[in-house]
């Protein structure tokens, strides 16, 4: 019995089995391709930022300036995050293909894309905090 015949007989499982798996890969590829240290330092100046701003409601210059500092730093994370995204932008889209042929014939369907997402999202929150990616 194949990959894809055991996936067919157990769709729920495979589903979950293979989005957690990708989720490892793709935590794992963020970690290696992203430089962690400067991540944190950015998300620990945007949370001052966001306590800075809470302090100064009253000061519109003040959080003006506090906005810039946010918007800065998100335009960085952002830049952080793109070469992850391109190393696996095709091999995702390929994967996916794949993917959707077989779990259009189980008893899935075409609901097969929440399941993925909903353990997605579960298995990126768990790998992220294991692997400490920020």
């Amino acid at each position: 019995m194949g990959i894809q015949e055991l996936m067919i007989a157990n769709p729920k499982l495979s589903l979950i089995l293979v989005a957690a798996l990708v989720t490892l890969v793709m935590t794992f590829i963020n970690k290696k391709f992203t430089d962690q240290n400067r991540m944190k330092e950015l998300k620990d100046i945007q949370k001052a930022c966001r306590i800075n701003l809470k302090g100064s409601r009253d000061n519109p210059k003040e959080m003006e300036k506090i906005n810039r500092q946010m918007m800065e730093c998100s335009m960085e994370m952002m830049k952080h995050s793109f070469k992850p995204i391109l190393i696996t932008f095709i091999p995702l889209i390929i994967f996916f293909w794949w993917l959707r042929g077989i779990f259009l014939q189980t008893s899935l369907g075409t609901s097969w894309i929440w399941w993925y997402i909903s353990a997605g999202i579960i298995s990126s929150i768990v790998f992220r905090k294991v692997l400490k990616v920020h």
